[in-house]
């Protein structure tokens, strides 16, 4: 089932009641799902390397405890804030101010960041992690077949 974003989810606490809680596709919902977005994102940073490095471990740190809860939203939260990490660090390492297009809407000219494409990497390692977890699989199998 597709990420609804419909829900009020300024009055929802998806940890009291996860079966309003849909994966969706990628990172669908990563600023939206609380307790979890407040509890994630100021530990989410990709400027440097050592940076990247420090929030990636906070975050998967907080994803093995969400697994200990056997709190599968929060698992895939997690999984969403380390996919986000590497992705926007990889926009940032491809083009000089994260900014894709030019204001003519034309695709910008690549200059690759090393710097933040190592923070990729970094991110990179902890999504691939979690999205291959066997736990984790299970959990989000049983997931959509219990709620969509």
């Amino acid at each position: 089932m597709a990420f609804d974003y419909d829900i009020d989810f300024d009055s929802i606490d998806f940890r009291k009641q996860p079966e309003l809680y849909r994966v969706g596709r990628g990172e669908q919902g990563v600023l939206l799902v609380e307790p979890y977005k407040s509890e994630i994102l100021p530990h989410w940073r990709f400027k440097t390397p050592d940076i990247a490095r420090e929030s990636s471990n906070k975050i998967y740190e907080m994803y093995e405890e969400y697994k200990e809860e056997n709190d599968f939203v929060g698992m895939d939260m997690a999984r969403k804030f380390l996919q986000m990490g590497y992705t926007r660090s990889r926009r940032y390492a491809n083009y000089k101010g994260g900014r894709k297009y030019g204001k003519d809407g034309e695709v910008n000219e690549r200059q690759i960041d090393e710097e933040k494409a190592e923070s990729a990497r970094i991110f990179e390692e902890k999504w691939i992690r979690v999205r291959e977890d066997e736990d984790y699989l299970k959990l989000k199998r049983d997931h959509q077949k219990k709620y969509g």
